[in-house]
């Protein structure tokens, strides 16, 4: 099976290359080798290779940033996404593609199903939608993973961010009327390539569509930093700051949050046997979040 791996220098990416390097043939290319905002390279690459599926881990998900380099945001998060699954559609290919739960306003009581209305309040979750909706139309053999507040050991993320001010800061303020799933980025990648094996096994056209997949159980990031800072202190890397609760006004930026991103599982979970990402036990390697 040939697998073309775009953003692989990504949280999600770094993972899928680790997990598939001595399992498939594979082709893992970040922004130097292939620039997914030019339909020329896509074509080419994609015709050269024929990958019978291509993982999407590139995205420009600077979300602040967003907002003010709009056409980036839109030619990496939409017409990427279209080019490679225009490209894939050429050869026979199936895209799986990973998006965000920022496609949602976050204004609902409960948790998000892939058949809630979407509604993005900002520039990134505006443009990943269109995204999803160029994947879409240009190739019926997709799968579109939305997830949540990604983390892992490589890359930029949340556990980072707090381990590195724990070191430094006896106090800190945390947002915690914003909830969602903490989704380990290991286990993202491993739910696509059980999702890409069984689709490839399978090939049964009722498996494409729109999944959510996400960690248990929900938390405000108050409640993530809490959880984070226990797991250090236990393992006696740093002592914990002081952590205190503030409201989300108290804490402007130029993105508007969703305030709850909360999303249901339960598709993932029949279709391909998927649990939710279990986001304490991969805090368990909390110190290797800290190199």
């Amino acid at each position: 099976m040939r697998v073309l791996v775009t953003g692989c220098n990504g949280q999600v990416g770094h993972c899928l290359v680790n997990q598939l390097h001595n399992n498939v043939e594979l082709l893992a290319v970040d922004r130097e080798e292939l620039d997914i905002t030019s339909r020329d390279a896509v074509f080419t690459l994609v015709s050269e290779f024929k990958p019978d599926f291509i993982i999407n881990a590139a995205a420009h998900t600077a979300v602040d940033k967003a907002e003010e380099e709009v056409d980036l945001s839109y030619a990496v998060n939409c017409d990427g996404p279209k080019y490679l699954a225009e490209a894939a559609n050429n050869v026979g290919g199936t895209v799986l593609h990973i998006s965000t739960d920022y496609v949602f306003p976050g204004n609902k009581q409960g948790v998000y199903s892939e058949e809630d209305k979407t509604g993005p309040l900002g520039v990134y979750g505006k443009s990943k939608l269109a995204g999803e909706l160029a994947l879409a139309g240009a190739n019926e053999r997709h799968i579109i993973l939305r997830t949540a507040w990604v983390f892992g050991e490589h890359g930029n993320n949340f556990v980072k961010t707090m381990l590195r001010l724990g070191k430094d800061r006896e106090a800190l303020n945390i947002v915690g009327d914003q909830y969602g799933g903490p989704t380990y980025a290991g286990d993202i990648a491993q739910a696509l390539i059980a999702i890409m094996n069984k689709a490839s096994a399978d090939d049964d056209s009722s498996l494409y569509g729109v999944y959510h997949f996400s960690g248990a159980p929900h938390v405000s990031w108050y409640e993530f930093a809490q959880e984070i800072f226990q797991q250090a202190e236990t393992k006696q890397l740093l002592k914990a700051p002081t952590l205190t609760s503030i409201t989300t006004d108290m804490y402007p930026t130029p993105a508007v949050r969703p305030e709850n991103s909360k999303m249901n599982c339960d598709k993932i979970q029949h279709n391909f046997g998927i649990e939710p990402s279990d986001w304490q036990a991969a805090l368990e390697n909390i110190k290797g979040y800290m190199a």
